[in-house]
């Protein structure tokens, strides 16, 4: 399940998806309004994109954010890594960060393993292969 600190930053993303690429930044106080996120939370949550690489932020009275790529080299399954880490529901499964289950007696041919293994590829081929662009153009079609 994601946390709302995932939501917070896809709502936010996808916003900024939104936003002309040759425009003028965003400022922090319009992206909090328009993806209904508490400022507090966001500065935080941007800060962490930004360092990911996925914005670029000005300072300034004319600053904000903007995204550092095209919409569509930006995937979903990348941010919710960046804010969440693994898409992994159990450790023994996990691409970036294995560890063996504590509690798991042969991983070898633990049924839940391989099911969780088939949730992880499929969540990931799912998350990797929607861009912030199809995501906005699916959220633009449905309204």
């Amino acid at each position: 399940m994601l946390t709302q600190r995932s939501r917070y930053a896809l709502r936010a993303m996808l916003f900024l998806a939104t936003q002309p690429p040759e425009g003028k930044p965003t400022p922090m106080n319009r992206i909090a309004a328009e993806a209904n996120v508490p400022r507090k939370f966001l500065e935080l949550i941007l800060a962490d994109l930004r360092e990911a690489g996925f914005l670029v932020s000005h300072r300034g009275k004319a600053g904000g954010y903007m995204l550092s790529r095209p919409k569509h080299m930006i995937s979903l399954g990348e941010i919710i890594r960046v804010i969440e880490g693994p898409l992994a529901l159990v450790p023994c499964v996990s691409r970036t960060a294995y560890r063996p289950c504590n509690d798991c007696k042969d991983e070898a041919s633990c049924a839940i393993r391989a099911a969780m293994a088939r949730v992880r590829d499929e969540t990931a081929r799912i998350l990797d292969g929607t861009s912030l662009a199809d995501a906005t153009a699916a959220s633009l079609a449905a309204a």
